[in-house]
């Protein structure tokens, strides 16, 4: 069982907090009110605020909306010193219809800003080339999916491999990519995204690797 805090509790945060839950690690949800997430109760999730909650878990994920991560994390730096931070969330500014659209770090990544802010931290890029479902269900997908992993620290993306596993991620379908600037290719993917919802809805969907 590892503590795992979860920044963010939007679809993403809390459709892994469940899963992760469910695979016997306890959780730390972070949430602005912690007296108002009693509807959020389930077994081995507890909430705090987001700086108690980087504090006291022993991996944090970014579940928090990327254009406004950079910031926020940056100021939980102390707390998230000597920890792994795995980073799902994609930095876009919203189009007119709410979708994706622009990357707000072109020519770089959220990742990479994240790792140059937190250099106490390991940061892994993971779980963003996916609407939110597919990433605790990968198999309920009927072509096998891809995820991708960009870090600097070999064993916090060993770490990471194994939670993907809880999450139903197979061996045959982690795709270790190298180093964290790897991120800045998987973060663009995103630009592909709101255009596959444009024409078929919000249906489950992967950016994967065919091979």
């Amino acid at each position: 069982m590892t503590n795992i805090g979860i920044l963010g509790n939007g679809r993403v945060g809390t459709n892994l907090a469940g899963k992760l839950a469910a695979a016997g690690h306890h959780i730390t949800l972070g949430v602005r009110n912690p007296e108002g997430a009693e509807d959020l109760a389930a077994p081995r999730i507890t909430f705090a605020d987001q700086r108690t909650t980087a504090h006291t878990t022993d991996i944090v994920i970014n579940a928090t909306p990327g254009g406004s991560s950079l910031d926020r994390l940056t100021g939980l730096r102390t707390e998230l010193s000597g920890k792994i931070l795995i980073d799902v969330s994609n930095a876009t500014r919203d189009a007119d219809d709410g979708l994706p659209g622009d990357l707000c770090h072109p020519g770089s990544s959220l990742a990479e800003k994240l790792q140059a802010a937190l250099p106490d931290t390991q940061v892994v890029k993971t779980l963003n080339t996916m609407l939110f479902m597919v990433m605790t269900a990968p198999e309920t997908l009927a072509t096998p999916p891809t995820v991708y992993v960009s870090g600097d620290d070999d064993d916090a993306k060993k770490t990471v491999t194994g939670l993907l596993g809880d999450l139903g991620w197979q061996p045959g379908w982690i795709e270790d990519l190298g180093g964290i600037g790897t991120a800045r290719a998987t973060e663009a993917m995103i630009l592909v995204v709101p255009h596959v919802l444009r024409r078929h809805g919000f249906q489950p969907f992967a950016v994967s690797l065919a091979r």
